[in-house]
């Protein structure tokens, strides 16, 4: 039998070598068009309604299972990949075939990712939709807000439910990823940019701890539209986290804008976990503000609140602050610095100038709200 030619053999790896390389090329072919501020009022509103029409689609589809099925998928895909290239390297065969598989689905996945869903990164602002004026602010506006929200969280903190020592009852992962993933319908009703999929936030199961350890409490991933929380992730914060990746599901990439919305589905929410959880965050986001800017005034504010009338729920805002510190400090370590590089290489590549920084800048959405 006539053995094949080495050529008829090196089309197929040529072919996905090439597919590859123009499918890597074409993400950042597409960030420099979407970039483009004269483009921008031509290919908005309109990308992000396909977006948002082809994330519903993927999202019901995706939404049989209540883990994340991209977690399972990846893990498959990683351990077939490390199995057949031992398998490779025990016969002594080619590897170029395998590195061109790998290549060519490395790049078929983030070029989906970025046509389908990480161009809205570059839509107009949020507080266009929402006619919000969000400009700078003083040092006393900053002050007052903290002070509202910080009121706010109070006047909740002693209706969620708690154990006998005052921290926050566990409460069932699933049941909240419910409420989450529907959070919008009644914000939607008012602002068109908040319509989109109601399908669960899911669970991640087997990259939940390392993206814990990476600094990271979820991640949207776009090839399957899966808004996907770790179910270690700190009790006071879970249905805020789990609205804001409900809100990169609809097409809210920025992430400040996806915190504003994650506090303003959890603010409308009539059930008070998640009202609780909204105005936690949005306390701890202002007070760390205010902490960079006045330390001391951000103490003397909290003080005078403990004293207050609210005193007791101050009280429990501060114990769930301390205890989602403490959470968390188990999951810091050198891994930590590698997740928020990466993150922040990410948002930068995509127009966020302020790469990790902007999930803080959600105090100027807060503020403005607050002058609505």
């Amino acid at each position: 039998m006539a053995q094949a030619s080495p050529t008829k053999h090196s089309q197929p790896i040529r072919a996905r070598l090439i597919a590859a390389a123009i499918l890597t090329a074409a993400c950042p072919l597409l960030a420099a068009i979407f970039s483009q501020p004269d483009l921008q009022a031509v290919l908005f509103p309109g990308y992000r309604r396909l977006s948002k029409s082809l994330m519903s689609a993927l999202a019901t589809a995706t939404s049989v299972a209540p883990f994340a099925i991209w977690d399972w998928l990846t893990t498959a895909l990683v351990v077939a990949a490390i199995v057949t290239l031992v398998h490779r390297i025990r016969r002594h065969q080619r590897l170029l075939p395998w590195l061109s598989v790998v290549a060519l689905v490395v790049a078929a996945t983030a070029s989906l990712g970025t046509a389908d869903w990480a161009l809205n990164h570059y839509a107009p602002e949020l507080s266009q939709d929402l006619g919000l004026e969000v400009g700078q602010y003083s040092e006393d506006q900053l002050a007052d807000a903290t002070s509202y929200y910080l009121d706010q969280a109070a006047s909740r903190a002693q209706l969620v439910p708690r154990e006998e020592d005052g921290t926050l009852s566990h409460q069932d992962f699933y049941e909240l990823a419910r409420i989450a993933g529907a959070s919008y319908a009644p914000l939607s009703q008012r602002y068109e940019v908040f319509s989109g999929s109601t399908a669960p936030v899911k669970s991640l199961l087997l990259f939940g701890e390392p993206l814990l350890y990476s600094g990271h409490t979820g991640i949207f991933w776009a090839a399957t539209a899966e808004s996907s929380v770790p179910l270690h992730t700190a009790a006071a914060e879970l249905p805020f986290t789990m609205c804001h990746e409900a809100a990169h599901r609809l097409g809210i990439a920025s992430e400040q804008e996806a915190n504003f919305s994650a506090f303003l589905a959890c603010s409308a929410s009539d059930d008070v976990r998640f009202s609780y959880s909204g105005y936690y965050s949005a306390f701890n986001y202002c007070v760390n503000a205010l902490l960079t800017q006045d330390p001391e005034r951000a103490q003397r504010l909290v003080s005078d609140a403990l004293s207050g009338a609210n005193g007791a729920g101050v009280a429990l805002v501060l114990q769930d602050r301390a205890a989602t510190q403490k959470h968390y400090q188990a999951f810091e370590g050198p891994f930590e610095d590698v997740g928020t590089t990466v993150n922040d290489t990410y948002l930068k590549s995509f127009g966020e100038k302020d790469g990790v920084r902007s999930y803080g800048l959600v105090v100027d959405y807060l503020l403005a709200w607050l002058d609505e």
